[in-house]
């Protein structure tokens, strides 16, 4: 009877001890979900406040960075807009005349040595005076001065070449001092921003904000940026003018001396 009972006893114990480490097992299970969970929470409630503190970025356009320089770096803008408008303006225009002057007849030559072949002065003229070209200019005036000696000739030909040339690389000069200017222009706004940021620091008084120079800052780099663009443009500009110009006085010079060459041909 007493070992039925102490085997009652001892399955009982078991159960409950059984019991109660499901139990505990139930109760660390519990635990590590309620840690992970709060440990996830943390991880995002970080994240969120990880994109609250980091700035946005902010786009500046052209216009803004000009309106926000204040009133002395639009005025610098203004002046070097209207620059970099007349640079151009006098860019295509003469662009356009030169590449007109440097258009010459392949057969002018030909028909000016059989007119001059046949004594037909009058017709050369003409032909000249219809052309209007400085090639033809420069034709039409040596054949006004045939009958005197080669070298009043020669000279009264260089003469108008020169006259030419002149007509040719009207106001290509300004495009240069453009070139030249609108970087000085440029700086000069620099100097003008650094003064009013310095204005600015002079007047905060020991409390600087970096708010209170922006109005300077922006002055004085718009500036420079827009004077050496305007004075890249007009000296690329420039250039090209010069070297379509050189062209033509080119085929003016190699037509003069084939000119002079026919005059001096034996009859």
């Amino acid at each position: 009877m007493l070992k039925s009972n102490s085997f009652f006893w001892c399955s009982v114990f078991c159960r409950i001890t059984k019991k109660n480490n499901l139990l505990f097992v139930i109760s660390l299970c519990q635990t590590e979900i309620t840690n992970k969970t709060f440990f996830m929470l943390s991880i995002i409630q970080e994240a969120v406040d990880l994109s609250a503190v980091i700035p946005q970025e902010k786009t500046l356009s052209i216009y803004k960075l000009i309106v926000e320089g204040g009133l002395g770096g639009q005025i610098i803008i203004s002046i070097l807009l209207l620059l970099l408008a007349v640079a151009l303006y006098i860019y295509f225009e003469r662009f356009f005349a030169i590449k007109t002057a440097g258009k010459v007849d392949k057969d002018f030559m030909n028909q000016i040595k059989d007119y001059v072949a046949n004594g037909n002065i009058e017709a050369a003229k003409s032909l000249c005076a219809s052309e209007d070209t400085p090639v033809a200019n420069l034709i039409e005036t040596g054949m006004s001065r045939i009958g005197k000696p080669l070298e009043d000739i020669n000279t009264a030909i260089e003469n108008s070449g020169k006259l030419e040339i002149y007509k040719l690389e009207t106001n290509v000069s300004v495009v240069a001092t453009i070139a030249g200017a609108a970087p000085m222009i440029g700086f000069l706004g620099t100097v003008i921003g650094m003064i009013v940021s310095i204005h600015e620091i002079a007047n905060a008084g020991g409390q600087i904000d970096i708010k209170m120079l922006a109005d300077g800052l922006y002055t004085a780099m718009t500036t420079t940026v827009g004077g050496l663009i305007v004075g890249i443009i007009s000296y690329i500009a420039y250039n090209h003018l010069v070297v379509k110009t050189d062209k033509v006085v080119y085929q003016m010079e190699a037509k003069s001396v084939e000119f002079l060459d026919l005059l001096n041909e034996p009859v």
